[in-house]
């Protein structure tokens, strides 16, 4: 029987091949097989070596070419085949990734494995349009939710928590959910006017940027046409995108749309 190789989990980044980590490159320069989700972007699979191969595990809402239970079990199989095995997922593994259920699953099927973290989007996608996470006397700290229900299902948030005018609140796969977080979060008592931006493909050299105000998001955002994925950031360090995003090379290499009615 074949030694049992090991699998690295490793964070993509949001898109810009430029932000992986050294690691990051090592483990898809060293790997026998790419296992790889659809938010990875195409400039990071060029960096996958000619004779590497690659399987698309790609899950979108309500789509998936494979199953989570599917995947878990394919990085067992090829890792218990002698494949050294690169797990790349869009962002950081553990967030929002599933990285944990994989890491789970193979720790429970004896598979050695390491966890490359990635520059997560709330990160990256805000750096690039200019804004800050945290600011003093902005904010004080950050929140990571997800727009997206486990199994399409309904969100459980605490509105009032979220509410924090002292937070930067960061939204992922944020689309479909967009009315639902304006609503609540003006309904526990955040100012309509907050800033807000919605970042879609961040970091890539097609950014679409949309500048707005709680209220307005959902209306700014289908004006804009953005697809998905699209990550929304809501907070008063928002508006410091005006001058730090105007000022960068960032924004000027990028495509820009405002609404701040």
């Amino acid at each position: 029987m074949p030694e049992i190789a090991s699998v690295a989990l490793v964070g993509a980044g949001p898109g810009d091949p430029e932000l992986l980590t050294v690691k990051a490159l090592r483990h898809l320069q060293e790997a026998d097989v790419v296992v790889y989700d659809r938010l990875v972007s195409r400039a990071v699979l060029d960096l996958i070596p000619q004779g590497v191969q690659r399987i698309c595990a790609g899950k979108a809402c309500g789509k998936h070419l494979l199953s989570q239970d599917e995947i878990n079990a394919l990085l067992v199989r090829l890792a218990k085949a002698g494949r050294r095995v690169c797990r790349l997922k869009g962002g950081d593994p553990f967030v929002f990734g599933r990285g944990s259920e994989e890491a789970l699953h193979l720790a429970a099927h004896g598979i050695p494995f390491e966890v490359v973290p990635g520059i997560t989007a709330a990160s990256g996608c805000l750096a690039a349009a200019g804004i800050p996470l945290t600011h003093r006397g902005m904010a004080t700290g950050v929140r990571l939710i997800t727009g997206h229900a486990r199994g399409d299902g309904e969100l459980e948030i605490d509105w009032r928590a979220l509410a924090d005018p002292s937070t930067t609140l960061v939204v992922y796969m944020a689309l479909a959910a967009l009315e639902r977080f304006r609503d609540g979060l003006i309904g526990a008592g955040l100012s309509p006017t907050t800033p807000a931006i919605a970042v879609a493909s961040g970091t890539l050299p097609e950014q679409v940027l949309c500048r707005t105000t709680l209220a307005e998001l959902p209306a700014a955002v289908m004006a804009a046409g953005l697809a998905a994925p699209v990550m929304v950031a809501v907070g008063a360090v928002v508006a410091l995108g005006d001058i730090l995003g105007r000022a960068s090379m960032a924004e000027e290499e990028g495509h820009v749309r405002q609404n701040l009615g």
